[in-house]
């Protein structure tokens, strides 16, 4: 079975298949992985190791799953009691596409999964809070965005909702439902909205009028407004990133970067700094870590 970088194909006239390694991009989590420490970007692009998600991560995502079938309802339908309706059926199509999250819950009394599904439901009544839906039309909602920097650099991700105003003004929303430190949170956050501001930028010639993050946890929203001269620089900071993973990946030299954030790793048991031991470097891929996947969204 190919990887999740290949494509398979096969020529008209024959029945042998090849696989068509996708080009390697540049995501705003795997940039971010690389700044927080080298050898976590390693474990996770490079290597694969697979990570066990928590129950917060999945209830991010199921939360970021309604908000988007959310918006599909006509405009009227987009209320709480709606919203908490629709809860069941995106668990079921999301249980169904990863049955293995499904093993978080093997063994729990029913009770368990209830009161999981009613800390979602606070999510979305915390999002209420902060704006009503029936008063937008969003362009697009978990939008997937990609271009190809001057530089080569080519950048991939997804955004979660794109408001664009009749005037032409850009708006760019994240949902966070995490509990990172927020310090360090809001830090990756923002690198996160400015790495879309860059992409969008440079898609539709336009800067971003708005960049905002919403807190469902907390049901804080924050906002925030680049200029041009900023995305400048920060375009030459995530072309920095990606040739210093390029020349990294060439040598095996990763190294470990320890923080506050080393108390969310998987990893620690192949950390150096844990005393662990990491795996045989397996020479660069050129892997192709520009798609996040649901659990990096929902962070």
């Amino acid at each position: 079975m190919p990887d999740a970088d290949t494509v398979t194909t096969e020529a008209p006239d024959s029945a042998v298949a090849t696989e068509v390694r996708r080009r390697p991009a540049l995501s705003p989590s795997r940039a971010s992985d690389f700044k927080q420490c080298p050898l976590l970007y390693r474990f996770r692009a490079v290597d694969r190791l697979p990570e066990v998600p928590t129950k917060a991560q999945l209830r991010g995502t199921l939360v970021h799953s309604v908000l988007e079938r959310l918006f599909a309802l006509p405009a009227a339908e987009r209320v709480p009691p709606r919203a908490r309706e629709l809860l069941g059926p995106a668990w079921t199509d999301l249980s169904a596409e990863r049955p293995e999250w499904t093993a978080l819950f093997d063994g729990e009394r029913p009770e368990d999964h209830a009161e999981w599904l009613r800390s979602a439901e606070k999510l979305l009544d915390a999002y209420f809070e902060l704006e009503d839906p029936r008063r937008l039309e969003p362009e697009a909602c978990e939008l997937h965005v990609e271009i190809e920097l001057g530089s080569g650099v080519l950048l991939r991700g997804y955004i979660d909702r794109l408001d664009v105003a009749p005037t032409g003004e850009i708006r760019v929303v994240d949902y966070k439902t995490g509990a990172a430190p927020r310090e360090i949170g809001e830090a990756k956050a923002m690198f996160q909205m400015k790495f879309y501001a860059v992409v969008l930028w440079r898609l539709r010639g336009i800067v971003p009028r708005q960049l905002k993050l919403m807190y469902l946890t907390d049901g804080q929203s924050l906002a925030y407004t680049p200029d041009e001269a900023e995305l400048v620089r920060f375009e030459r900071t995530l072309e920095a990133i990606w040739q210093a993973i390029l020349k990294a990946g060439k040598t095996g030299d990763f190294r470990a970067n320890p923080s506050k954030l080393c108390n969310w790793c998987d990893h620690q048991a192949h950390c150096p700094e844990y005393g662990g031991t990491p795996p045989e470097y397996p020479g660069w891929p050129e892997p192709d870590a520009g798609d996040e996947t649901p659990l990096d969204r929902a962070d």
